[in-house]
């Protein structure tokens, strides 16, 4: 793949490109940006003409704002799938940690993802890699929040009193992008359900997300499960994430509330995939396939309501890897149903807009931030997999 970064001005003529929000087509079109800004978009190839001002040109069958993974754990090989190797790799060194998130940006990026929520360890390694990271920007929690003995031991901090929770956000908030909370555990797929009640109620939890937004943090929630989702949902979290066993009725709170999904299907997918990896009996399959199923069908769903959905794929769980996987899960949202445009928009622009991080629209005056792929994926979603170049302003 190449890049344009280091030239400070050149242009790019393409068929065909998505700029955020819109698909264009009937090119070619041109795009000229100078100093890391795009300054121009304009209607047909413009080569020539740059040729001779000696502005280097660069063709792409589609180009598109590059990619945003919206839930990650970059210090996780989602590639390791033996479970006693995962378990004994929480307690690596801090520099082992290191080199797989190094690894992890590279697969991001070489998928064309150029932004990344890190939804947190309890190592500093989601803060080291954003210092780091020059490819890919990284948004990172920090600690999570968790009941002392419950579910998040790899990722949160205890909490207590309700004193304990507001001097937790407080020094989390110091170096974190955003606040992540850890409300329910996760599913037992043998039982096809989520166990336990939730971490925080209604009370505790709208308490956190005050203490949230007075130091400027978005809250992202992971939650799964009818009581957990209630609890999210009256506290006015700003995303949930993962989502499972939601109804009509949540769906339709969350868009009356403006409620953000990242309703990374890809973990319990390969729990489908792979049932032989944890010894999953006939039964536990049956389940997986009810969850698979029933959540696409809420993706629609959510869809239709208007729910902003973002994607995301919780890359670094069991078999979830870094890259691929977030293209997996714009597949997962056209198997839903949803159209091309829309699934473009839950991976490029609305995150962005949401998170406050400049939209990377491919329009005159935003900053360059875009991928080149090998052809349209309206035409075949398969070209979300054929990244051909970056075009992105000089980090450094």
């Amino acid at each position: 793949m190449s890049t344009m970064e280091s030239v400070k001005r050149y242009a790019v003529v393409t068929e065909s490109y998505f700029d955020g929000d819109q698909h264009h087509t009937g090119g070619p079109f041109t795009i000229v940006i100078e100093h890391g800004k795009i300054t121009a978009t304009v209607v047909g190839d413009s080569s020539q003409d740059l040729c001779k001002q000696n502005i280097p040109v660069q063709k792409a069958a589609f180009i598109m704002p590059g990619l945003v993974e919206a839930h990650s754990h970059l210090f996780l090989d989602g590639g390791l799938l033996e479970f006693n190797a995962r378990n004994d790799y929480l307690n690596a060194s801090g520099e082992e940690m290191l080199t797989v998130a190094r690894n992890n940006i590279a697969a991001n990026h070489a998928a064309g993802v150029t932004l990344i929520v890190d939804a947190g360890d309890r190592y500093g390694v989601n803060h080291d890699i954003r210092h780091e990271s020059r490819s890919v920007t990284v948004r990172s929690a920090g600690w999570a929040l968790r009941r002392p003995g419950r579910y998040g031991g790899f990722m949160a901090r205890e909490v207590g009193s309700r004193d304990e929770i507001a001097s937790a956000i407080h020094a989390i908030g110091e170096t974190a992008d955003d606040l992540k909370v850890i409300l329910t555990g996760i599913i037992d797929f043998k039982a096809g359900l989520v166990k336990g009640e939730p971490q925080f109620d209604v009370e505790e939890l709208s308490f956190i997300v005050s203490q949230a937004r007075e130091l400027g943090l978005r809250t992202f929630v992971h939650c799964s499960g009818v009581a957990g989702l209630d609890v999210a949902i009256a506290a006015g979290v700003d995303s949930i994430e993962h989502g499972f066993f939601m109804t009509g009725d949540h769906l339709k709170s969350m868009a009356d509330q403006g409620i953000a999904w990242v309703p990374t299907v890809s973990p319990v997918n390969f729990q489908l995939q792979r049932p032989e990896l944890a010894g999953w009996d006939e039964q536990t399959v049956a389940n997986l396939r009810r969850i698979v199923g029933s959540h696409l069908r809420h993706i629609a769903m959510a869809a239709d309501l208007g729910v902003p959905l973002v994607a995301g794929s919780d890359a670094g769980s069991h078999g979830v890897r870094h890259g691929e996987a977030l293209i997996d899960e714009l597949d997962f949202f056209s198997a839903a149903g949803l159209p091309m445009d829309e699934v473009l928009r839950s991976v490029t622009s609305r995150p962005r807009m949401r998170w406050g991080v400049g939209a990377a629209l491919l329009a005159a005056g935003q900053t360059a931030d875009f991928i080149a792929l090998k052809g349209s994926p309206f035409e075949n979603p398969r070209f979300l997999r054929s990244i051909t170049a970056h075009f992105q302003h000089d980090t450094n």
